[in-house]
């Protein structure tokens, strides 16, 4: 038995919700898997003789919907995890990440009861001394956290984050028992690798627990807060750091509507074309100028003000953009303009985006054909006729079809990007996003040639050169003597051996319990031979009943083999 699975047992408390997950993988059809995992000893006696072998097949939905249902039927971790993976098409492909994204984050609220207790542990003051209003009724709830309004004693209006009681418990389960599953994926379905389960859980597991610590939450806020201070077109609320803990985030009310909400927008007399070019802005600036954008801007964290301005919710997930990504991103704009592929592959190849075992000839010519062929058409156009987010979209699916590692926070941008350009095209039918694009793009561009930027660049690769001279000798030395004293060892990798071990595996344990059924068959016949007693009909008991229970086996063995297809 792996010692995961040790682990996993030995976790008493866990075994419920084990055998919970493992239930509802049964349900939609995934017995295969879970038999594939060594997951069946935690299936109820009853379930696997009805099988007998090999679970049924489920007809209708297609496995990517299955697995949706099921991750829904499973909760808070499972929504979460979904709704990560719905924007890594390239780890989990296009059909997975399509169907996730239908999952909503949307249950049931808690009692109002269990808010206000969470509320007075965690700020150590009874509710009528911090609000002289408090809603019971909450205006939102989700998986992790629900949303209450109130007034404070000084009469600020205020909105309440209220994690959900031991949600944070349910979660950290729930990630060791992911964690488990991904390793056993890992060593049984070698073919799952391409998709890398454990990475996609220790990435999962990262951005849920920073979702889950309100205090990062804030900080994220303050720092956005800090980074518009000066824009008089973005709002972004005020944080009651007195009143904000892990588990409570109280922030300002902002006064305003959904941002996809055009007939209130057009009741307050906005103008909807200045409202989507405030947006455009305000992303680009986030992400090209502060390395630091809002990841989840879903028209319900975005609000339109009274007073014209955009006014940003919800700040537990974030990006950032490092220098590198910024200059891809100019890199892939330039080769919008001047159709320089070629310095576009040699980019994406210096980021280490292309897997080592590809063969970078054959690559560079497939990867430069794709793009050729989804560039052609827009030769004809202006640069403020191209839709650059649709453009941004093509390229990361381009990169996605030949194995390129993508990075999480570029994925982030291309969803945060297509979500902004509905949103521009709802406000204002004629809005051009490249137009709004142009000028950070081309700033960034023209930086990542200046003077400063190339000196900088001199000074580290000098650098780099300096400490290889210098550490060159040393580490030839420390291979020398290994080489004396015989201590070089070589790391060795099969591929497909473990395919090959499963199978002998199995061949061997059929081999054994073919000749266990045989040695009864055998004793059996002494034993009827020689009269063992106590006989029935003339026939000895014991030996009638090995036989029995050996008839019984290898017809089991038969119908196994058979159905393996493999007779």
């Amino acid at each position: 038995m792996p010692f995961s699975l040790l682990k996993l047992r030995s976790t008493y408390k866990n075994i419920n919700r084990v055998r919970q997950i493992i239930n509802v993988f049964l349900k939609y059809g995934f017995g295969h898997v879970i038999d594939q995992l060594r997951l069946h000893r935690f299936i109820p006696l009853r379930k696997r003789l009805k099988a007998f072998g090999q679970w049924p097949a489920v007809k209708g939905p297609t496995v990517p919907e299955r697995l949706r249902m099921a991750f829904a039927e499973l909760g808070p971790s499972f929504i979460k995890l979904a709704q990560l993976l719905s924007a890594r098409p390239d780890l989990i492909t296009a059909p997975f990440a399509n169907e996730f994204k239908k999952l909503q984050d949307k249950v049931p609220p808690f009692p109002v009861d269990e808010a206000k207790k969470i509320i007075e542990d965690e700020i150590r003051l009874p509710i009528n001394k911090i609000f002289s209003d408090f809603r019971d009724e909450p205006i939102a709830a989700a998986s992790i956290a629900q949303v209450h309004h109130g007034t404070l004693i000084d009469g600020s209006d205020v909105i309440i984050k209220v994690q959900r009681p031991n949600i944070k418990e349910q979660i950290e389960t729930d990630i060791n028992i992911l964690t488990t599953i991904a390793q056993l994926m890992d060593k049984h379905i070698p073919e799952s690798r391409f998709f890398n389960p454990t990475g996609i859980v220790e990435e999962f597991s990262k951005t849920v627990r920073k979702e889950l610590d309100f205090l990062e939450e804030a900080k994220n806020c303050n720092r956005f807060g800090k980074n518009f201070e000066d824009n008089p077109n973005v709002y972004i609320p005020r944080v009651y750091g007195e009143f904000t803990t892990e588990k409570v985030l109280m922030m300002e009310r902002i006064d305003g509507v959904r941002l996809d909400d055009i007939t209130e927008i057009d009741a307050m007399g906005l103008d909807r074309k200045e409202l989507a070019k405030i947006g455009v802005d305000t992303y680009f600036k986030m992400i090209l100028d502060d390395g630091f954008f809002h990841a989840d801007p879903h028209p319900g964290n975005l609000f339109a003000m009274p007073t014209g301005q955009i006014g940003f919710m919800d700040f537990g997930i974030v990006g950032r953009v490092t220098d590198e990504m910024k200059e891809t991103m100019a890199n892939t704009f330039l080769a919008l303009i001047n159709k320089d592929f070629d310095r576009l592959i040699d980019q994406y190849i210096e980021l280490g985006l292309v897997p080592e075992e590809v063969d970078l000839v054959a690559f560079r010519k497939d990867f430069k054909a794709d793009l050729t062929d989804f560039l052609e058409p827009l030769y004809g156009l202006t640069l403020k006729e191209i839709n650059f987010a649709e453009y941004m979209d093509t390229v990361t699916h381009l990169a996605i079809k030949h194995n390129m590692k993508i990075p999480s926070d570029l994925l982030l941008i291309n969803k945060a990007m297509l979500i902004l350009e509905n949103i521009g095209r709802e406000l204002d039918p004629n809005f051009n996003f490249t137009a709004a694009a142009e000028p950070y793009a081309s700033k960034l561009a023209r930086e990542k040639l200046s003077p400063s930027r190339i000196y900088d660049k001199a000074k580290k690769n000098i650098e780099e050169v300096g400490d290889f001279v210098v550490l060159f000798p040393r580490q030839m030395k420390q291979i020398i003597r290994k080489v004396l004293k015989d201590d070089i060892h070589l790391k060795m990798t099969h591929i497909g051996l473990e395919k090959f071990i499963r199978d002998m595996d199995k061949s061997s344990n059929r081999i054994a319990f073919a000749m266990i059924v045989s040695a009864m068959i055998i004793s059996s016949a002494i034993m009827h031979a020689t009269g063992v007693r106590p006989t029935i009909f003339g026939f000895s008991f014991l030996g009638l009943s090995a036989f029995a229970f050996a008839f019984l086996l290898g017809i089991w063995l038969l119908i196994s083999i058979i159905r393996s297809g493999r007779l």
